[in-house]
């Protein structure tokens, strides 16, 4: 089981929709949650994408001298970037970080928003033009010299004089629901990400998804992309949920429904129809709560409860065949701290890691007794 944390460059705080208990996201604050996620025992980190985010390359690429071993999840954008130019950026970081980078292809669904960078793509134009795009870009990073003449991009002797850490190429994490999407995945990515939907309709996706692939003489791995709100009791936690959602008000719910509704994305449509925009069916399956997606676009549920209960949740969706998780709680330097506390000892093979130099009793009393630490080796 492969836990992955999330970096929030798109705003951070106690509440949603709300300014107040907000955090200033700037460097120094991700570089605090990078740092935290490594120590905690995270494997990597998802930096999300989009017109409201600071750019993934290069915040990824100011923490890479920070950490060690945490990978990073960075998207691609297929129909606004160059495939070879991708390549070229994909093979430098993987060097630098020497193996740690994970490629998110994110083909748009905000057509406001891909408009603005140039794209008029219809939804299933994009997918094609991504298909393409990751004909070049494995292509390239893997050794050849790629000619192209497609639909969309066309491409004469394009080639990577550099090659990445990662053979043939790094690893390519793909999400989205539409039959497009799914044909996308069966092609071309190593592992397909599912938000959070109730587990028949994972396993429904995870279904197709294997037959899909099937056909193309491939398998695939699968994730799940989940909010966490996790409390030392599960009545603490559904608490702390009414509280991130205690700051909106019905306008901003339906400016924000209004908003996300232009989308001509699936996964977001699927999303929508979880909560139908109330307050009143946020629990749309045990301890799964739809609350987030009133105002917040893309991943819109969340986990909800302590610890034993949460990680149990998280073992149904891998007996589905789920192998990789990417969560993230707000605020996300404060719920990393309570995922490794109070989820990690509930997961196979994932105890908090030690350290080394210190001790884990807490504070030390007045008059207690403590025995003298070893000396680290």
């Amino acid at each position: 089981m492969n836990v992955f944390w999330f970096f929030p460059t798109h705003g951070d705080g106690r509440f949603l929709g709300s300014p107040e208990g907000a955090r200033t996201v700037d460097h120094d604050y991700l570089s605090q949650i990078a740092r935290a996620a490594e120590s905690l025992g995270f494997d990597g980190a998802l930096i999300p994408t989009g017109r409201s985010c600071e750019d993934p390359w290069v915040t990824a690429s100011s923490l890479i001298p920070l950490t060690r071993k945490l990978k990073f999840l960075v998207a691609v954008r297929p129909g606004i970037m160059s495939p070879t130019v991708a390549a070229r950026m994909a093979a430098s970081f993987d060097r630098h970080s020497n193996g740690r980078l994970l490629i998110n292809v994110v083909a748009g669904g905000d057509p406001v928003e891909l408009a603005g960078d140039g794209c008029w793509l219809s939804h299933d134009e994009r997918y094609e033009a991504a298909s393409e795009f990751l004909d070049v870009w494995k292509g390239v990073l893997s050794g050849q010299v790629v000619d192209l003449e497609g639909k969309h991009i066309t491409v004469k002797g394009a080639q990577q004089l550099f090659p990445p850490v990662s053979q043939p190429h790094p690893p390519v994490y793909f999400g989205g629901s539409s039959p497009a999407a799914h044909d996308l995945a069966a092609r071309h990515v190593d592992l397909y990400l599912s938000w959070g939907e109730p587990l028949d309709e994972v396993a429904k996706k995870i279904a197709d998804l294997r037959q899909r692939a099937a056909a193309y003489g491939r398998t695939l791995r699968f994730g799940l992309r989940v909010h966490v709100i996790v409390r030392d009791s599960t009545e603490e936690a559904w608490r702390a949920a009414d509280a991130l959602i205690s700051k909106l008000d019905d306008q901003v719910i339906t400016n924000a429904q209004h908003t996300l509704g232009r989308a001509d994305s699936e996964g977001q449509r699927r999303m929508a129809a979880l909560h139908g925009g109330r307050r009143d069916r946020l629990e749309i399956a045990p301890n799964l709560w739809a609350g987030v997606g009133l105002v917040r676009g893309g991943a819109g549920t969340a986990l909800v409860g302590d610890g034993p209960t949460v990680a149990a949740r998280l073992r149904e969706y891998a007996e589905l065949g789920i192998d990789t998780f990417v969560l993230s709680g707000y605020p996300h330097l404060d719920e990393a701290y309570r995922v490794a506390e109070l989820v990690f000892p509930h997961l196979p093979g994932r105890a908090q890691p030690a350290r080394t130099g210190g001790h884990a009793a807490g504070e030390v009393m007045a008059n207690q007794h403590v025995p003298r630490l070893a000396a680290a080796s």
